[in-house]
């Protein structure tokens, strides 16, 4: 693993839920669990694992500190997301339909015989390191989708959707922006996209128990700004008419 925090999931996914309602999307599709490009095709976990993970519990199956053998654990845990990868990533046939790659095109992709991916396949004995890699680049993913211990495999897929969501709240910001200006709008109208929002984007990865009261003090110190600037303004208003009355 990297020098960061531990993975943690449930945190990931509440800060890709923040994401989601800045920018209006779907929250169910966004965090999809099953099918297609879900959570658990993008993992390589059991659906029930996944659920059991976002909700801040424990996998049901346990993790490596409770295997006996963990370096058996980490070999199992090999083979099974490399049985889901044949599972999952599908070729398409002549006729529309797809179908499960054989052991002999793995097999050409990952250099290695059929015959000892069959073996392996059997008696659940994981590849080398260069085979696993090989395997997991055959069917478009690195070899951490094969290794990654299951919180860090949720975490990584989560992570990519709050990547792409991130740079959609940047672009949507942006764009804001932009068309404030193009509008030729006030400095007090501009006041929240340019501070507020700015500062929002700033800290759109930051955790939200974090980034809330920062967001809410700008907003505070906006809001005087506001304020102090209309107050000025009808000063101004009023010095101007008694100067004319006079």
């Amino acid at each position: 693993m990297s020098d960061r925090s531990a993975p943690d999931p449930a945190s990931t996914a509440r800060r890709i839920v923040a994401l989601i309602d800045r920018l209006g999307g779907d929250r169910d599709d966004v965090l999809r669990v099953e099918g297609e490009g879900g959570l658990s095709y993008a993992s390589g976990l059991p659906a029930q694992d996944v659920e059991a993970l976002l909700r801040g519990d424990r996998t049901p199956s346990g993790t490596d500190a409770d295997e006996a053998n963990p370096v058996e654990a980490r070999r199992r845990r090999v083979v099974e997301r490399i049985l889901f990868l044949r599972a999952t990533r599908l070729r398409h046939r002549a006729d529309g339909q797809r179908r499960v790659c054989t052991l002999a095109e793995i097999a050409a992709g990952a250099g290695t015989s059929a015959q000892w991916l069959d073996k392996m396949i059997k008696t659940g004995k994981a590849p080398n390191l260069d085979h696993a890699d090989g395997i997991a680049r055959f069917f478009g993913e690195q070899i951490g989708f094969l290794m990654d211990p299951p919180a860090e495999a949720l975490d990584r897929a989560l992570r990519y959707i709050h990547s792409d969501l991130l740079e959609q709240a940047v672009e949507q910001q942006d764009a804001e922006v932009r068309r404030f200006r193009a509008a030729g709008p006030s400095i007090d109208a501009m006041c929240e996209p340019g501070l507020v929002g700015s500062a929002a984007r700033c800290l759109a990865d930051v955790p939200d128990e974090t980034a809330k009261p920062i967001v809410d003090l700008i907003e505070s110190i906006a809001r005087r700004a506001r304020a102090d600037r209309a107050r000025e303004t009808r000063e101004a208003a009023d010095a101007t008419g008694a100067a004319t009355a006079d």
